[in-house]
């Protein structure tokens, strides 16, 4: 294989940076090179990487980014033998944004102040959840802390891929209902009225098709703008109504209910509740205490809140599996492969295996969903601008006839 110029960027096991091109037949061998060489690649690559680059997939813009680029970047560095407060202190100047440069800068004060990492990590809740502190937390307490950072890296990487992946799904569909509805009513209220007048004017008799669409148009014209106000008001309370937390628990049930994309919720959900549970317990977190934190990342309070009874059945002394299974939220398989996990012993296994299926499922329906929305969407789009343009060529046929 011919060697190739690769631009590197790398920290010495003291902390400081070196970059430069090496010659080598891939990133992997420019990688085992640097190593070599005693240093500690972070990028490897056939362009060099500035800061203004975006140097990770872009699973996610903002702070979701920001904290798996933190991740994934302490953890080469402690699993290299940086000491942590080095190791914090390059991610600092590595990290692209001034806002969350600040927020690593503050953890790092905090260390030097005599904080705990954990308790450092506290003080931002908005970046870091309490999953991550807490497994930050057993990470210190077991003298771990890089083998944790790589586990907290897959999760973050793995959550936020489904979660991109459900967006990027679901935004063509929604683009394209608004673009046919903003459409259908700007032929109705601006094109048909120009058409009714030439057909007033004519003195034909107009066909019933096309009456009916010159009333549909004089209505739209009419009331279409307070419809569409009104619409807008509705929405407004609605989303009102859903920041209480009545509303909140009734539209997460309501969700559920939904064909096609309230089983896809579902199982996203499971999915993470899941892979947060089976994380927590593969690094020492008791069961109760990764029930209440797992149930603390689920958005969907109908979920989140029958973990309570789930915590409940497990401090009775029914397992895990049966409480689970009770509630009826959870795909009935999960209880299934909890009962194998409790009674093998590998319950973070089987927790993590869950995790895998249930992305998966969650991938599959909301494929299901948007192959049949998309072309539902289409099709209704294509009858009504076909139905338009049929009535409009009727009337126009009955003026041609007219004039000869």
């Amino acid at each position: 294989m011919p060697l190739q110029q690769l631009h590197f960027r790398a920290v010495t096991p003291d902390g400081r940076k070196r970059t430069g091109v090496l010659a080598a037949a891939d990133a992997a061998a420019a990688a085992r090179e640097l190593r070599r060489q005693g240093l500690i690649p972070l990028y490897v690559g056939a362009a060099p990487q500035g800061r203004g680059e975006a140097r990770l997939p872009p699973l996610r813009f903002g702070r979701g980014r920001d904290v798996l680029f933190f991740t994934q970047e302490l953890s080469t560095l402690l699993n290299a033998g940086v000491p942590l407060d080095r190791a914090l202190s390059i991610v600092a100047e590595l990290s692209e944004r001034a806002e969350f440069r600040e927020v690593v800068e503050d953890v790092l004060r905090g260390i030097k102040g005599g904080r705990s990492l954990a308790d450092a990590l506290a003080t931002r809740p908005a970046w870091f959840p309490q999953i991550y502190v807490n497994m930050v937390r057993a990470g210190e307490a077991s003298g771990s802390l890089g083998p944790i950072f790589e586990r907290l890296a897959e999760y973050e990487k793995t959550r936020d891929e489904l979660r991109g992946y459900i967006v990027s799904s679901l935004v063509y569909p929604a683009l394209l209902t608004l673009v046919g509805a903003a459409s259908i009513f700007i032929l109705m209220y601006y094109v048909v009225p120009r058409f009714a007048a030439a057909f007033a004017a004519s003195n034909i008799r107009i066909p019933a098709m096309t009456q009916a669409l010159l009333d549909l148009s004089r209505w739209v014209q009419a009331y279409g703008l307070w419809a569409l106000a009104a619409m807008a008001a509705a929405l407004a309370a609605l989303r009102v109504y859903i920041g209480s937390p009545a509303g909140r628990y009734w539209w997460d049930g309501f969700r559920l209910k939904l064909p096609l994309l309230g089983e896809a919720l579902r199982k996203a959900q499971t999915a993470h509740f899941a892979r947060a549970m089976g994380t927590l317990i593969a690094n020492g977190v008791p069961l109760v205490q990764s029930i209440q934190i797992a149930r603390g990342i689920l958005t969907n309070r109908r979920m989140a809140d029958s973990l309570e009874l789930v915590a409940q059945g497990v401090k009775r002394g029914e397992g895990l599996s049966a409480p689970l299974a009770a509630t009826g939220m959870f795909p009935p398989l999960l209880p299934h492969l909890l009962t194998i996990g409790e009674e093998t012993g590998r319950l973070d296994t089987m927790f993590l295996r869950a995790a895998e299926i249930y992305e998966a499922d969650t991938r599959a329906s909301i494929k299901r969903f948007t192959s049949l929305f998309e072309p539902l969407v289409i099709l209704v789009m294509g009858v009504a601008v076909g139905a338009l343009i049929l009535s409009m060529l009727m009337a126009i046929s009955g003026i041609n006839e007219l004039a000869m």
